[in-house]
Formats: C-alpha cells, sequence, structure tokens
C-alpha cells in the first residue's frame, strides 16, 4: 500500500481571505515505512508575508520572490504526479490542509484530489482522549527527536517526516511495513516485485519419539477394545 504524508506552511490560515500556500513537504510509505522518496518545494504567494506566519515558519517575501508560482510545472502539477491515487495523510489535514490545497488548485484550475485522507489530529484524539494532540506532544509521547524543529522552526518536509513516524507509532509502531503476504517487496516506487520463497530445510537429525513405552500400550490396549470395525483398528492394520 503506498500513502503520501504531507504538510503545507501558507501565508495565513484561509485562502478565501488571500492567503496562499509557500512551502510543500511531503514523505511516501510503503506498506506502512518511509520509502526514502520525497516532494518538496518552496512557493512564490505573490504577496506579503504577515508577521505571524513568518514566526512560525521563517520564510519572507524575500526568500520567497524567485521560487516557482503554485501553477509551475515543479510545483502543483509535479505534486499530483508524486501523490497519484496514493492514500493521503496530514496533521489537521481534514479541517485545514486539504481544503487549503483544493482551494489552490481549484483556482489554478487544476485538478482536485480525491484520494482518502487520513487525519491524525482525529486519529490521535480517538486514540488519547484528553490529551494534548499537536505534533509536538505526539514526537513527545513516541520518543520522536525534534531537536531540529526546535532549532530551524517549523518546515513542510520535516514536519512531514516527523508525523509520518508519528503515524508509523500510532498505526503499529515497530510492526509497521511487514508484509505478512510473504510473496512481494516493495522497489521504493510504489511496485511491487514478486520474490522466491525458501525452500523449507529439513532437520539434520530427527527429533527422539515424545511417547513413552507406558503410554505406546495403554494406546494399544484401547485401540482393541473399540472392535474390528473400528477407524482405528482399520487403520492401525493398513
Amino acid at each position: 500500500m503506498r500513502q503520501i504524508v504531507f504538510d503545507l506552511e501558507t501565508t495565513g490560515f484561509k485562502f478565501s481571505e488571500g492567503h496562499r500556500i509557500v512551502e510543500i513537504g511531503a514523505i511516501e510509505l510503503i506498506n506502512g515505512a518511509i520509502s526514502g522518496r520525497s516532494f518538496h518545494c518552496y512557493v512564490n504567494p505573490e504577496r506579503d508575508m504577515p508577521d505571524g506566519a513568518f514566526r512560525v515558519h521563517g520564510l519572507s517575501a524575500a526568500f520567497l520572490s524567485d521560487k516557482p508560482l503554485f501553477t509551475g510545472e515543479n510545483v502543483a502539477p509535479a505534486f499530483l504526479a508524486f501523490v497519484g491515487d496514493a492514500e493521503l495523510i496530514a496533521h489537521n489535514g481534514i479541517g485545514f490542509d486539504l481544503p487549503f490545497l483544493q482551494d489552490e488548485l481549484r483556482a489554478a484550475k487544476l485538478p482536485l484530489l480525491k484520494n482518502k485522507m487520513i487525519d491524525t489530529l482525529l486519529v490521535a484524539r480517538r486514540k488519547f482522549p484528553g490529551a494534548p494532540a499537536s505534533l509536538d506532544a505526539l514526537c513527545s509521547r513516541f520518543g520522536i527527536d525534534t531537536k531540529e524543529r526546535e532549532r530551524d522552526g517549523h518546515g513542510a518536509l520535516l514536519d512531514s517526516r516527523l508525523l509520518a513516524e508519528v503515524y508509523i507509532e500510532l498505526t503499529g509502531g515497530a510492526q509497521a511495513g511487514l508484509n505478512f503476504a510473504g510473496n512481494s517487496s516493495s522497489d521504493g516506487s510504489g511496485n511491487t516485485a514478486q520474490t522466491k520463497k525458501s525452500a523449507a530445510r529439513q532437520r539434520p537429525k530427527a527429533l527422539s519419539p515424545r511417547i513413552t513405552d507406558e503410554e505406546l500400550d495403554a494406546h494399544q490396549s484401547f485401540i482393541e477394545e473399540l472392535g474390528e470395525d473400528s477407524v482405528w483398528r482399520q487403520s492401525a492394520v493398513n
């Protein structure tokens, strides 16, 4: 199964109020494990950067001024191609990330995403009712290192990687990525290849009998009492 964990950085909370995406980051999961493939880009929002947003992600209007537009081939079209038909995972994805992204795609007259969505904020609230469910709180709960985030602040790709680790813990921890089908393996691109099954090995020496002579005699006496037509007697004869 292929999944994409993604995160956005924006100039504000609502596209309807004139805010825009300034960074997209995504991490690929294959069968519940990080594959090593990722997507990342900065986006020129064609507007100023509010101080509140700048304090969160540190991306200034000057830094973003020479970056590609959302409609550029290496931004929205490339992200859609990277996502494909994979299941999407985001923290507050239903409340923020997906709606914001859909608004940008709609305004750009690009195809909307119809992928299944998993919101890890909702998953965490169901699993740990009443407990803090922010990304930082979940990283702390699961012992995931956030030193880079503490040093550099929010970043779409970094937050996607942290969220991928959180999602793995939320859905099974060390068991994530195991393929119980036993006949395929991922090449990291979402495709699977058949794997050769190894032949069962014979014991170099047969195990010694586990039944005692007394038990064997008792079983034989039991069979003799069953009569000539019993299944046990016929089996013993054959």
